[in-house]
């Protein structure tokens, strides 16, 4: 019965790390506000090495509809102006030689849909994995039914981490949702 334990403990703790990483992913999608975490998944050049924004600048959000970059590094503006530009965000950056002001533009209805097909399908994609994960513990079972745990214990495994997996594709389903809400929200 031990050995079960492990497996679902893991099983638990590996689907729980899936669902954080599509909360990360799912905050670098824009939904209408400024938010800091739609620069996360840019890059720099920054003296020859790619770093995130963050890493290198201050993010805030005065109102809204703005966000602001105040660079720790005067000469790297040209830079992140570029790396933004240069991204798939379809933000538009602005400098006044000490920060630079990115306005967030209110979404068209047509680049909402967009966006919501994106979060559906990085709620598909932590969907397989944690489909995977169930496969993969259910494999560790079955090795264990044959090192002669019985069939029994086996089976009330099996339907223990189908609990689980039910639990967490139900969370993914909240958070897209949630998340989908928020983007078709005007």
């Amino acid at each position: 019965m031990e050995e079960i334990n492990k497996i679902l403990e893991k099983t638990n703790e590996t689907m729980g790390k899936s669902i954080e990483f599509m909360n990360k992913e799912l905050s670098t999608i824009r939904a209408g506000k400024a938010n800091p975490n739609i620069l996360n998944n840019i890059s720099v050049d920054y003296y020859g090495n790619p770093t995130p924004i963050n890493q290198i600048a201050s993010i805030t959000t005065p109102d809204p509809k703005t966000i602001m970059i105040k660079p720790w590094d005067k000469n790297i503006i040209p830079e992140i102006e570029k790396s933004i530009m240069n991204s798939d965000t379809g933000l538009n950056a602005q400098n006044d030689s000490e920060t630079i002001i990115i306005n967030i533009p209110p979404l068209t209805e047509e680049r909402r849909l967009v966006l919501v097909k994106q979060v559906k399908n990085e709620g598909e994609k932590c969907k397989i994995t944690i489909r995977n994960i169930r496969k993969e513990s259910n494999d560790s079972l079955k090795k264990l039914h044959e090192e002669g745990l019985s069939e029994d214990s086996i089976r009330s495994g099996e339907s223990e981490i189908q609990e689980i997996t039910n639990s967490f594709i139900n969370k993914i389903d909240n958070l897209i949702s949630s998340k989908e809400k928020e983007i078709l929200t005007v």
